[in-house]
C-alpha cells in the first residue's frame, strides 16, 4: 500500500497510486471527460484527446446523497461505472462518473 507523508508530491499528471484487490494496482485522476450514451450507459468517451470505445460494462451503480442535491428535483446522485475500454489497441478498466447535478462526466480510476 502507498502513503503520502504531508510533504509529498503528485507524480505528473496528478495520479496517486492505489492499491485494490489482489495485485492489480489502479490510478486516481478525476479528470473530466465526454461521454456518449445509448440507453444511459456510456459507450465511447475521449480521455487526454484519445478516443475510447466502450467493449462492456463490467459495474454499474449509484450513490445518493441529500447534500449534493442543487434543487427540488435533482436526485443528488452520482452514476459510477466501471467499463472494459479501449482506444483502438489492448483494453483497460476503468471507473467513469456522472453527476446529476452538474450533468458532467468524470474519469475517477484506471487499473493497469
Amino acid at each position: 500500500m502507498f502513503e503520502l507523508s504531508v510533504d509529498a508530491r503528485l507524480p505528473p499528471g496528478g495520479s496517486v497510486p492505489k492499491a485494490t484487490e489482489g495485485d492489480d494496482l489502479s490510478r486516481l485522476y478525476g479528470d473530466p471527460i465526454e461521454v456518449w450514451t445509448r440507453d444511459g450507459r456510456p459507450v465511447q468517451f475521449v480521455w487526454r484527446d484519445r478516443l475510447y470505445t466502450v467493449r462492456q460494462v463490467l459495474e454499474h451503480w449509484v450513490v445518493a446523497r441529500e447534500w449534493w442535491k442543487t434543487s427540488d428535483t435533482d436526485p443528488g446522485e452520482r452514476r459510477f461505472w466501471r467499463v472494459e475500454a479501449s482506444p483502438g489497441g489492448e483494453a483497460g478498466t476503468y471507473e467513469l462518473r456522472y453527476d446529476t447535478a452538474s450533468g458532467g462526466w468524470l474519469l475517477l480510476r484506471a487499473w493497469d
